[in-house]
């Protein structure tokens, strides 16, 4: 193919824990190219399971050369989407120095305690970096334990990079930090002071971290005679919501359903209050680095267990359950359950048992996405994920909040379009297209008065 009639591409790399993900996007988001890799976990100096950044950095490198080697496309920019609460540790010539270490890791209490102690107390210093106390997942406090733990190797370390910036760095040669990985329950950033906390300075470490870039800034290539640019990466909860804060001029909220159903509030800038805080609320900062106020359930996880446990206990396939239909009236009967007849088992059939699942979880879902949702100007709530696709959990939704909109979206892929969103203007020549998330509208009441 000639050069003229070469096809104009954005490459986004997608690196979720299990998966790791390399889609090609045309100038009009839709996806030319897919691949996905997956790698076998390495073990760290304790033997915990840790992602392998070797394999990593070498797939990264041979999907580029697959690109390039593929006629059809001309690469215009580079940009990455991973997941967050990760530190790829770099000496002066960008070697990693330390295993990039798993933030499900043991975080040991006597260095915790000693560090909340030092720097406020657990509900004054989570309030002001927006970041329940979770150990391993405060990123931050995988810099801090490497100072105590092993000072040999940190004093090797120039940078601590969060791992969508060290995907970045690998093409661009430049280091840099990012607000939506240092705002995401890091205990790195203060969101009184709009700056780092001033703890890091205390102890040293905000020379350990990289000068912070806007996510919609583009770095030149490390190699001479590269045509494309590189994006500085996004955490990749942030990244998924860039699609929305593109696409809709009335406030919405984004529930991001998965594993973990989150509610994303950008329309929130109340400060973090301490009964939030308990109930698992946090903060993010989103690309333009404004604050998204955000709760979090484990409901997915307990969707799927609680299916199984119906199946097995019904002898039914758990994959009907996927598609069932929505009976309004079954749930009107059901809600008027007293709550210890609300267990599925206790149904009679497992019609009944579903519903009353799916009703029990839509409480919970409720609560937790009024934690963000109160006193703010929202009357849209829009569902992405598994969640947006089960036609029982949106019809709840939409009857447990009859003032809101509620919608359905249809949004592939939309961790990667974000991250290739976000540097828009450095690699595309068309507008934004106009119809990038499709919503399916579900009414409060979904059968018609007599």
């Amino acid at each position: 193919m000639g050069a003229q009639n070469r096809i104009p591409v954005i490459a986004v790399f997608d690196v979720g824990k299990t998966n790791k993900k390399l889609f090609l996007f045309d100038e009009h988001y839709q996806v030319v190219l897919e691949r996905t890799a997956r790698f076998t976990e390495t073990v760290d100096e304790d033997g915990d399971p840790c992602e392998n950044l070797e394999s990593l950095r070498l797939s990264v490198f041979d999907s580029l050369r697959e690109v390039f080697r593929n006629g059809k496309f001309e690469l215009k920019a580079i940009n990455f989407a991973a997941y967050g609460a990760s530190l790829v540790y770099i000496d002066a010539h960008g070697n990693p120095v330390a295993p990039l270490y798993n933030y499900l890791k043991p975080y040991p209490e006597a260095l915790k305690a000693r560090f909340y102690q030092q720097f406020g107390g657990e509900e004054d210093f989570s309030m002001r970096t927006a970041s329940p106390v979770l150990g391993s997942l405060n990123s931050g406090m995988q810099l801090y334990r490497l100072k105590y733990e092993q000072p040999d190797v940190f004093a090797r370390v120039r940078y601590a990079l969060h791992l969508p910036q060290y995907m970045s760095y690998l093409i661009s040669g430049q280091p840099c930090s990012d607000l939506t990985s240092l705002g995401c329950h890091t205990n790195l950033w203060d969101f009184e002071r709009h700056d780092y906390h001033e703890w890091l300075s205390i102890e040293g470490l905000e020379e350990k971290l990289a000068p912070i870039l806007s996510a919609s800034e583009v770095l030149p290539v490390a190699f001479p005679g590269s045509g494309y640019v590189v994006g500085t990466g996004l955490h990749d909860s942030s990244a998924a919501l860039v699609p929305y804060l593109v696409s809709f001029h009335e406030p919405f909220l984004l529930l991001s359903t998965g594993t973990w159903c989150i509610s994303l509030n950008p329309f929130n800038s109340r400060p973090l209050q301490a009964d939030e805080l308990k109930s698992d609320c946090l903060c993010y900062l989103q690309y333009q680095g404004t604050p998204v106020k955000a709760s979090r359930l484990f409901l997915g996880y307990e969707h799927e267990q609680e299916v199984k446990r119906i199946a097995e206990h019904f002898g039914a396939d758990a994959i009907k359950y996927r598609s069932m239909r929505y009976d309004p009236f079954l749930i009107e009967e059901l809600d008027q359950l007293p709550p210890d007849r609300r267990d599925p088992i206790a149904q009679p059939d497992d019609v009944r048992a579903y519903h009353i699942l799916m009703l029990n979880l839509v409480d919970k879902q409720r609560n937790a996405t009024n934690l963000v949702l109160q006193d703010t100007d929202v009357r849209r709530i829009v569902v992405d994920g598994g969640f947006s696709k089960n036609a029982i959990f949106m019809n709840l939704l939409a009857r447990a909040f009859p003032k809101t909109e509620v919608y359905a979206a249809h949004m592939p892929q939309g961790t990667a379009v974000g991250a290739a969103l976000a540097i828009h203007q450095a690699w595309n020549s068309l507008p934004v297209p106009n119809d990038l998330v499709q919503l399916k509208y579900y009414a409060a009441a979904n059968y018609l008065p007599l």
